[in-house]
């Protein structure tokens, strides 16, 4: 079963479906200190007020992102762990891949070329 949910943020497109039981957060635009809460509030519940367990978020259309993104992604895997779950990142553009890559950040939180992949990985 899917379910396709949106949100508009300045800067920021959000879009959430489910897949499978997975949660897929996706972004459009940029990641930056004027949507990080907005972002931390998406990643880190539901409608239900829940945070679910297994969550890809997938940012093939994420042109830039900061430290305040970093600072989200890193509480948002936190928090998937506590609960047994985990997070994994999808489709990262080039120029955001750098930026996890440099902070050691796709080392933690499993980063994949596609949706596809980080699906069923």
């Amino acid at each position: 079963m899917t379910e396709t949910h949106g949100t508009a943020r300045p800067g920021l497109s959000i879009d959430h479906t489910s897949v499978d039981g997975i949660r897929v957060v996706t972004l459009r635009g940029e990641i930056d200190h004027d949507v990080k809460d907005v972002l931390t509030e998406v990643l880190m519940s539901s409608s239900d007020g829940v945070m679910p367990p297994r969550t890809v978020v997938d940012l093939s259309g994420v042109t830039f992102m900061d430290s305040s993104g970093i600072n989200v992604f890193v509480a948002a895997y936190h928090a998937a762990s506590d609960t047994q779950g985990w997070l994994r990142v999808a489709g990262a553009q080039e120029s955001v891949l750098r930026i996890l890559q440099l902070v050691g950040l796709d080392q933690v939180i499993g980063c994949h070329p596609t949706l596809e992949q980080a699906l069923t990985a």
